[in-house]
């Protein structure tokens, strides 16, 4: 792995020259849109309602990100560089896609856990979530007033039954909640889901973005690769990568949620993201092998 210099941490500017042709980028998009072809079909989303969305955000990048300066951008303009047609420019510019069209609010789920992940109160001496008292008289933290720091809209009986019935907590012999760490992934039908798919792979994607259209690159995106390996070191190579990734993120997390605590706020956003995946060898990953084994930067 090459390590540069500090200069990489300057303000990185914009590069003179297109990054790939137009040949190079086009077999990057069949293998990067591929897996979301695949998602939009499984969803009965068919051609024509993809090519649909893909010319509205045409329009919309246009008009926002390649605007001269100094100068307002027109449709002829717009058209020019989008190759759609100026009439059907005219009629879709200003029809913005409604962000809440493309994501999910942050569920109170995803927020009650990452307050329990996280504040000392509800956290043992080894920084793991505590089992809790359904309720306390005293004012000591319980699970009830775990709830009722994130919101007052809902019982915390209600949340508390839910959580239940989805396996996310159990009782102990006790009574205390407990928290199964490994439930914390969101049910396929979850509007979490949808939202971290949606946020997460946009953030990963915008990163890499950048990454390839400035120099130096302004993010740090690493990732380890092994081909043609067994099955058997695969599936222990992701059980250590998983346990690694989940102890690095709730330390994130934790650092997080106690400085935040004294910071005078502003408009920056931070996020900090892992992805593990094994898979059995194809055709398309085939030809992204150069040896067994690599490190890419």
């Amino acid at each position: 792995m090459v390590f540069q210099r500090p200069s990489v941490f300057l303000m990185s500017k914009p590069r003179a020259k297109l990054p790939f042709s137009e040949e190079t980028l086009q077999a990057m998009l069949v293998r990067v849109l591929r897996p979301l072809v695949k998602l939009a079909l499984a969803s009965g989303f068919n051609f024509t309602a993809f090519s649909a969305i893909l010319r509205r955000l045409y329009i919309e990048v246009a008009e926002k990100d390649f605007a001269l300066p100094n100068k307002q951008p027109t449709d002829s303009r717009i058209s020019l560089l989008t190759g759609v047609h100026r009439k059907d420019v005219n009629r879709l510019r200003g029809q913005e896609i409604a962000a809440s069209l493309l994501t999910v609010g942050a569920s109170q789920t995803s927020r009650i856990l990452a307050r329990w992940l996280a504040d000392p109160l509800y956290c043992d001496a080894e920084d793991r979530p505590s089992a809790l008292p359904r309720t306390s008289s005293d004012g000591s933290p319980s699970f009830e007033s775990l709830v009722s720091d994130i919101t007052k809209d809902v019982h915390p009986r209600s949340i508390l039954d839910d959580w239940l019935d989805r396996g996310i907590v159990v009782l102990d012999e006790e009574g205390r909640v407990r928290l199964d760490l490994s439930s914390i992934v969101p049910n396929a039908g979850d509007d979490a889901r949808r939202h971290y798919f949606t946020r997460n792979l946009r953030d990963h994607v915008q990163a890499s973005v950048s990454n390839l259209m400035n120099d130096p690159p302004p993010y740090f995106e690493r990732a380890v690769h092994y081909d043609g390996i067994s099955p058997a070191l695969a599936a222990r190579l992701d059980a250590l990568a998983r346990e690694e990734a989940m102890a690095l993120l709730l330390k994130l997390n934790k650092v997080a949620h106690q400085a935040i605590k004294d910071d005078p706020g502003g408009n920056s956003r931070w996020i900090a993201g892992l992805y593990v995946m094994t898979e059995e060898s194809d055709t398309d990953s085939r030809a992204d092998a150069a040896s067994k084994t690599e490190a890419d930067e």
